[in-house]
């Protein structure tokens, strides 16, 4: 156990900054899922906007420090790229 009032502060500190990551991440996982079921189906304005948040919210963990600039980046490179080929895609009848 910590004996300096510094060092308790510290500790507060980090189990704060845990949590609040936690649920950054698990926010950016759930964008980063949901953007690929929607890149899965055929509406492209769908996939579009899912997109578009998933990319936000990697972008808002990387100031954070949450998630490491170059993860974000394949991250979002690698969902861009599936869109791509989606919009590219022609058009399959309902």
């Amino acid at each position: 156990m910590a004996n300096t009032r510094s060092a308790l502060k510290r500790i507060r500190q980090n189990e704060k900054r845990r949590i609040r990551n936690i649920a950054v991440r698990t926010g950016v996982r759930t964008a980063v899922k949901t953007t690929r079921t929607a890149l899965t189906g055929t509406n492209v304005e769908e996939a579009r906007a899912t997109l578009a948040r998933a990319i936000q919210l990697l972008d808002k963990a990387v100031t954070k420090g949450v998630v490491h600039k170059n993860a974000a980046s394949r991250k979002k490179s690698r969902l861009t790229r599936q869109f791509n080929a989606l919009a590219a895609a022609p058009s399959r009848p309902a």
